[in-house]
This record gives structure tokens, C-alpha cells and sequence, in this order.
């Protein structure tokens, strides 16, 4: 399982793919708000999203992990 990590401090904003979504290397998972910028958060490899640990509207730190990967 790959996990995928917050790289900003901020807020969830949307979630572009939710568990259970095919997902190929680099594509989106959900965007982080922080500062008034809408940052994406991308899979760092294709697979299927087996969880995800935050939702629209939480905060999220530098380094925390929001998702994981199954291949």
C-alpha cells in the first residue's frame, strides 16, 4: 500500500477521487487549500484509492497522510 501525504498545511478542499476510484500515476486525489491556493495532492502511483482519512473541510498538516494507494 502507497501512501499519499499532505506536502502544505491547510484545509480539504474538494475530493476528486474517492475510495474505490482507479487512480493512474500522477493524477489527482483531492485538493488542499492553504493560503488561498488550491493545491493538488496527486497519487504517486496507479492503483485503487483503499482509503481515504481526511474529507472536504478538514485540516490537514505538512506530512500527514490523507490517502493510500493498493496497487
Amino acid at each position: 500500500m502507497h501512501e499519499i501525504l499532505s506536502e502544505v498545511t491547510g484545509t480539504v478542499w474538494q475530493v476528486m477521487a474517492p475510495v474505490g476510484s482507479r487512480v493512474a500515476e500522477g493524477d489527482t486525489v483531492l485538493v488542499v487549500e492553504s493560503m488561498k491556493m488550491e493545491i493538488p495532492v496527486c497519487a504517486p502511483c496507479a492503483g485503487t484509492v483503499a482509503a481515504l482519512d481526511v474529507g472536504e473541510g478538514d485540516p490537514v498538516s505538512d506530512g500527514q497522510r490523507v490517502a493510500a494507494i493498493a496497487p
